[in-house]
């Protein structure tokens, strides 16, 4: 059956990437998922946690930030820093890019500097957090190509690029990349998040007061695959494109799968 998008259960929204949104920032890049925009940063600091310190590990952090920007629904959001402290889901979802990126990072090769991610929502229309890895891991990629330019890195800690997507079961049917009205409506929904060689980094799927079949999860497990194959398609594609010398940002689209 047709969504109301015009997709295929089997179709990504259109996925595009512009980099060098953020001129001060080491990487950046926009990521739009459909009606999902989010701004990814990747800056460098030259220095390490003191935890990190008082306990002698060795290498570097890489650490993230996530937020909603108050425009970025229907009904404006307050910010975390009106309220005080950042909300659950604010720590959930940050915490789990860090977790994601820090998968396909090599830390020791990385040196005694922390790489900082900042992903911040400009407008959501469901898939934010998965949003937030695909996009990261690119503006993550470029911020190390400037090093490597620099000097301060001989090669890429990055062992391979890592992406997201989000999947679900909306009337009895499996879906890929579930956008807002899809995701408020599902029966199931679940986040994978893997990389490029076809390994899980996480599986976050539960039954929205419903249960959910073997048979269903390896459907949805299977949407997942293909789509995270070619969301990381689509990234090596921007990372390729992106050059440091342009100094406007160039946007590429990559059409859904037909």
């Amino acid at each position: 059956m047709p969504r109301h998008d015009g997709r295929k259960s089997d179709q990504l929204r259109p996925i595009s990437f512009t980099p060098n949104i953020a001129p001060h920032s080491t990487g950046s890049v926009l990521v739009a998922a459909g009606d999902t925009r989010v701004i990814c940063s990747a800056m460098i600091e030259e220095s390490i946690p003191n935890w990190m310190k008082y306990q002698k590990v060795s290498g570097g952090w890489l650490t993230a930030e996530y937020s909603m920007l108050p425009y970025s629904t229907l009904e404006r959001k307050q910010r975390d820093s009106a309220k005080g402290r950042l909300d659950g889901r604010s720590v959930e979802i940050q915490r789990l890019i860090g977790r994601s990126l820090r998968a396909v990072v090599d830390l020791d090769l990385l040196g005694p500097r922390t790489l900082c991610i900042d992903c911040d929502v400009l407008q959501a229309d469901g898939g934010t957090r998965t949003a937030s890895i695909t996009g990261a891991c690119v503006a993550a990629s470029l911020a190390v190509e400037k090093l490597i330019e620099k000097g301060l890195l001989t090669k890429s800690p990055i062992r391979q690029l890592v992406a997201a997507v989000s999947v679900g079961v909306v009337n009895g049917e499996p879906l890929l990349d579930l956008n807002y009205l899809e995701d408020k409506d599902a029966s199931v929904d679940m986040n994978l998040v893997m990389t490029a060689n076809g390994q899980f980094v996480e599986v976050q799927g539960s039954g929205e007061e419903q249960t959910f079949s073997e048979t269903e999860l390896a459907a949805m497990l299977a949407l997942g695959k293909k789509g995270i194959g070619e969301l990381i398609a689509a990234q090596r594609v921007a990372i390729s494109s992106a050059s440091t010398a342009i100094p406007e940002p160039v946007g590429l689209v990559f059409p859904t799968s037909a």
